[in-house]
Order: C-alpha cells, then structure tokens, then sequence
C-alpha cells in the first residue's frame, strides 16, 4: 500500500538522514520513479523532504524533524512483544536495555494497540536454551562483543571439540551468533570464514588493528557456515531397531541424524526400526545409552563397533 510505503520512507529518513532514490527503490522494490513521486507527496502534505542531485545527493529530511508515529500495525506490535528469557540479552549486558526499550515503545503505540501488546508479552514466553544446558554465558563473551562492536581483529586461544590443549589463531570476526543457546564467533581465519564456539575459546586479546575481512554481512557467512554444517558429507548410514516406548526421548538427544522407519521390517509394535546419519562410525555409540532398549542391526561394521562399546563398559564396571 502507498501509505505504508510512504511511512516506510519517513522512518528510515529518520535514521539515515539521506538515502539515494536507487536504495529506497530496491529496499521497498519500487522503481526509482516511484520513489520521486512518494516524496513529492511526502512534500506535499508538509513533511519537510527534498532531493539534492549530485554525487552527494539522494533524499533528504530536514535536520531535526522527527514524527511520534510508530507506523507499527497490531500484528508489529505483537511480534515486539514476544518475551525472551533473559538469557540472550542478559549474556551481552542488555536485559535491562531491552526492558526499557520495551516499555517506551509501549508508550508511543497507539492506545488501541497498547492491550493486545501487553497481553502478548504474559502470554508468550520464547526460550532459546536447549533443556539441561547451561545458561551462564562465556567467560569470554564480554570482550568478543566489544571486538565485534569495535571492528577490531582478535588473537584467541581456542581448543577444538575432543582436544584438552588450546590453539591459538588471530581472525577477523564479523560478529556473534547465539543458536539454540549456544554462542559461537564468526570470524575470518587467513581470508576463510570459521566457526568458533565461544565456551571453548579460553583466552581473548585484541590486536590493535582494524578488522580485514571481506566485503559480506555476518547473516551471508553465517548461512553458508551454517549450509556447511548442515550438509556435511554423510560417512555412515546405520540401521537399528529401538523399543517404542523410547522413541520420544530418543528423538529430543539425537535430533534430526535420527529418523523413525515405522513399516521397516524390524518395526513389530514393541519394536521400531530407525535410522541413523552418523558422521563418524564412533557416532553409533550413542544408542549405547538405551541399554537394552537399543540394538545396531547393520552394517556389520556398525553393530561391531557398538559391541566393542559395550565389551568396554562391561570391563569398566567389572569389579562392581
């Protein structure tokens, strides 16, 4: 709609100051043209608006002007009203932050709005953390949000998954993730993009310089960081059979590597056939938590390594 656009255009001169017709074009995806003719409206019904030709040029609000409307919709309105647990905030010093951002944009919505916000925010609740984890952020995680805040390269000590000593590497980071409560630095390593779980990076010092990466936004190297993760080259398929009953928690602790095969030829009612995606033929070890409610059918390979698992604990608790 021509007025949301219009409002659109007004809030975002009222951060920026100036933007280039072409910019307002492609953020709103309208043509050029249509730009002109929404600030000429803009002009007409007194917002003090204007365009500057030139190299320096674009559109303009006059220095100073500002509006009280929000332009938020009820549905705007519910979205920011949607509590997280403190934990996210709380980890970057900004929890009491939030909270007063939250009210004095409670104070400019529209009165009609102010109930459906209000009542949002009692009742919903979003919380990030995975179940039994630990919701204390890094040691590390205060200096690596004023490095990324600062634009300045880093020297970390970090220790990789298995390892017990540290390593150290000088990167560029882009900025922070937190995913499914867990923080990670995103950063370039000799002009390649990396991954770093911030509770394994043991020690942080700022180089003194300027950050070098290249010329991309944190969310482009997060989605392809991400893409790698996701899609991995498969190393072992593993096929077991597992009592129903255990499906559900087996589901919540092994994730998406697992799925549930209910016409497989070893699903009997007591028993379901599954499947595993295990990166490394170790990986099939973790059904060994089930006990006996868990049993590797193939490959052999597989079932084998399982059993020696098994033959391991059994020698462990021997003399018990």
């Amino acid at each position: 709609m021509k007025s949301d656009r219009l409002l659109a255009i007004l809030l975002i001169l009222q951060v920026e100051r100036r933007a280039r017709a072409t910019e307002l074009a492609g953020r709103l995806e309208v043509s050029p043209r249509t730009i002109h003719r929404d600030v000429e409206a803009l002009s007409a019904a007194g917002v003090p608006v204007y365009t500057e030709r030139g190299r320096n040029g674009g559109v303009r609000l006059l220095s100073g002007f500002r509006t009280d409307v929000s332009g938020l919709t009820p549905d705007e309105a519910r979205a920011l009203f949607v509590p997280a647990t403190g934990n996210v905030h709380g980890a970057l010093g900004l929890s009491g932050a939030l909270g007063s951002a939250l009210r004095k944009v409670l104070s400019a919505l529209p009165e009609t709005h102010r109930p459906t916000a209000e009542r949002t925010s009692g009742r919903v609740l979003v919380d990030p953390d995975r179940w039994m984890s630990d919701a204390r952020p890094p040691a590390e995680l205060d200096l690596l949000h004023s490095a990324v805040l600062s634009d300045s390269g880093v020297r970390i000590e970090y220790r990789h998954s298995g390892e017990t000593t540290t390593r150290e590497y000088a990167v560029d980071p882009y900025g922070l993730v937190c995913k499914a409560g867990v923080w990670y630095l995103v950063a370039d390593h000799r002009r390649s993009p990396r991954l770093f779980r911030a509770d394994r990076i043991a020690r942080t010092e700022l180089t003194g310089r300027a950050a070098r990466h290249r010329d991309v936004s944190l969310a482009e190297v997060w989605e392809k960081l991400r893409r790698d993760v996701q899609e991995r080259p498969e190393l072992v398929r593993v096929r077991a059979r597992m009592r129903t009953h255990r499906l559900d928690m087996a589901g919540r602790i092994i994730g998406s590597r697992m799925s549930v095969r209910p016409e497989g030829e070893h699903s009997t009612g007591e028993w379901t056939e599954i499947e595993l995606h295990c990166p490394a033929l170790g990986a099939v070890r973790q059904l060994l938590q089930f006990g006996a409610d868990a049993e590797v059918l193939e490959p052999p390979e597989a079932r084998a390594e399982a059993a020696r698992g098994a033959r391991e604990l059994a020698e462990l608790y021997a003399d018990g």
